[in-house]
């Protein structure tokens, strides 16, 4: 199953709208603390609509742990500063696609860690800076799902 990792997200929506793609791919979320909101926040429930029931979502106090639990699995971290694009990878079902918060994505700490197995990208346009979080994390997903046959969709 495909992890996603937010790392100490800070929009209600954003978060609510990857709540509902994981209900829909069957990706599991984590959560690294601090958030940007509370978990029973209503932007935050009424974007995830009623999928909240459907998506696994862990929170976690910090990177270190949130791996931890995880496993041993390969984590790609997403930045505008990747070297790859997401269509470059061979996705693995248990793989980990981590995600920084909206307004600086991941800190060069993060990137950094010797655990990441590549800093990947989404392409863009040069005349802007980023995507919507949400949207980026659904993109990624999605492709990572599709070359893994799309395993317990229909």
């Amino acid at each position: 199953m495909i992890h996603i990792v937010l790392y100490r997200p800070e929009i209600p929506p954003n978060t609510g709208n990857v709540i509902r793609l994981c209900a829909n791919t069957g990706a599991r979320l984590h959560l690294i603390e601090p958030l940007g909101f509370r978990m029973d926040d209503r932007d935050l429930r009424r974007a995830g609509l009623d999928y909240h029931e459907y998506a696994t979502v862990q929170l976690h106090p910090g990177l270190d742990e949130c791996l931890a639990v995880i496993g041993a699995t390969r984590v790609f971290a997403f930045s505008v500063r990747g070297n790859r694009q997401h269509v470059e990878v061979d996705w693995r079902p248990d793989d980990t696609l981590l995600f920084g918060p909206e307004t600086r994505g991941l800190p060069n700490l993060v990137l950094q860690r010797p655990d990441i197995a590549a800093v990947v990208r989404l392409p863009m346009r040069p005349a802007v800076r980023s995507l919507n979080l949400s949207n980026a994390v659904a993109i990624a997903t999605y492709e990572a799902w599709r070359q893994t046959g799309f395993a317990g969709g229909i």
